[in-house]
């Protein structure tokens, strides 16, 4: 039986007559149908956000109440809400029951910040003529926050979103991807569960030329957080004016492997972390570099490594890699490697598709204007570039136009450090892949892979205005 749902505007749960349709990404079949917004409920949303923010302020500690319960609600229902992602992002059972835990420990996060937003004293009274003044700074909310998420994460990446923007005082308008929309829906039913008051929190589904564009170019939005492609970032940034961004971007995250790894873990560790959700993650593994010396010994364990994994059901609480977003991302994979190969490059492991399913790749003889290097991938596939000089390596890694994050393998102290200094990432990982995240830590990029910082303290950093408060006082 297909599932129907609806819309949540103000408070409330709305039913529109056109529908979209969501597939389980194994079996191809239809799982469910939701509400399709247009021009009118857009505007509802926006509207009721902004009503809620203005007329109904809720306090720290009331934030917190509701942020925390949410956090609760989320492990209480875990196991529906993993399956439900499991069948609409064909993402392994494993992972998506993961991926619940994080996202609890999101909400929680933020619940916990909601109680520790503050400004500062500044002593202006150090400045001559200004003897008789006291000043401070206040931190309030920018209004409201429009939030644009991907599939990838359905729900930890909405969380992200949703709770520090409430955390900070903010309401929400949230366009989830129309690929994934069921798991951010079951997220506003906790919500409302866990009491949030009307119009805080405003769920609207539909394409990005729909119901994204409306929503890029309502004046009524104070700032924008979105995940996605460089491309869509980029028209986001151009086109919403002097507001407020956080853009989480594209990534062809590089992982190097010094001649002093440890390549039994390095081997392990990437072939775990290069290949979860097929590979469809902004900080999964693309680009590997291997000292020569090493290169043999960590090709070979890397294959042993991930011949290990169980492709397949993502249903299958035992499997590792599932299938991708959709059989035509797997076909645009599968030609990627195709045009490298016939380009010199070769297919080391794997390259096989059935489906939506594409098998773990790895690839050799790679060039560094190859889509397979140069482009996000968002697959099952990594390429292995020999090195043999550290600062050439890292000169060759920095070519990059993305900068999220990435990782060095190496038991030498002072090249861990030179890395750290010189790969120009948001994050550098040292003896672990780029894939590794814990949602409290500052996520964020340079150069096309985004502006802005993700995790709940420093969104809501990003999400509040500096309020300078002066007082003029009568005696010094």
């Amino acid at each position: 039986m297909v599932k129907s749902y609806k819309l949540y505007i103000n408070g409330e749960w709305i039913d529109t007559e056109d529908k979209l349709k969501v597939i389980n990404k194994y079996t191809q079949e239809t799982y469910a149908e939701v509400a399709k917004a247009s021009e009118k409920e857009v505007n509802q949303a926006i509207e009721a956000a902004q009503k809620a923010f203005k007329n109904n302020q809720m306090s720290p500690y009331k934030r917190y109440e509701i942020l925390k319960r949410v956090s609760e609600l989320l492990l209480e229902n875990k196991e529906e809400l993993a399956q439900n992602m499991t069948m609409e992002a064909g993402k392994p059972l494993k992972q998506t029951r993961t991926e619940i835990d994080r996202a609890s420990q999101t909400v929680e996060l933020s619940a916990e910040e909601a109680k520790r937003v503050h400004g500062e004293g500044v002593p202006v009274e150090a400045a001559p003529g200004s003897e008789n003044r006291m000043a401070f700074t206040i931190k309030v909310p920018v209004g409201v926050v429009g939030a644009i998420s991907p599939f990838n994460f359905p729900i930890n990446l909405v969380a992200h979103k949703i709770a520090p923007a409430i955390a900070a005082g903010n309401a929400v308008v949230l366009k989830p991807t129309s690929k994934t929309p069921i798991s951010a829906l079951k997220l506003a039913e906790l919500f409302e569960e866990a009491g949030l008051p009307k119009g805080f929190l405003n769920v609207v589904v539909g394409s990005g030329s729909t119901v994204g564009n409306q929503m890029m170019e309502d004046s009524r939005i104070n700032m924008y957080t979105f995940t996605g492609s460089a491309k869509v970032g980029l028209k986001l940034k151009q086109n919403t004016g002097l507001n407020k961004l956080i853009l989480e971007l594209g990534n062809n995250s590089p992982v190097i492997v010094d001649k002093e790894a440890d390549v039994d873990a390095a081997a392990a560790n990437i072939a775990a972390k290069s290949f979860a959700f097929a590979g469809q993650v902004c900080i999964s593994v693309q680009r590997i570099y291997v000292h020569e010396e090493v290169k043999e010994e960590f090709q070979n364990k890397l294959v042993d490594a991930i011949k290990d994994l169980n492709v397949g059901d993502p249903n299958d609480p035992d499997t590792d890699v599932g299938p991708m977003i959709s059989e035509e991302e797997a076909k645009r994979a599968e030609s990627w490697i195709e045009e490298a190969k016939d380009a010199g490059a070769e297919v080391f492991y794997g390259g096989e598709r059935e489906g939506a399913l594409l098998k773990p790749t790895v690839m050799t003889n790679v060039k560094n204007d190859m889509k397979v290097v140069c482009e996000e991938i968002f697959a099952p596939v990594v390429s292995m570039i020999p090195f043999s000089n550290m600062e050439e390596c890292i000169n060759e890694v920095n070519q990059s136009q993305y900068g999220l994050q990435g990782g060095i393998f190496t038991q030498n102290l002072d090249t861990a450090f030179y890395a750290a200094k010189n790969v120009e990432v948001g994050g550098l990982m040292i003896n672990d892949s780029s894939q590794y995240r814990v949602d409290l830590m500052p996520y964020g990029g340079v150069k096309s892979s985004g502006w802005g910082k993700e995790g709940p303290k420093y969104s809501i950093d990003e999400m509040t205005e500096e309020r300078l408060v002066v007082m003029n006082l009568a005696q010094k």
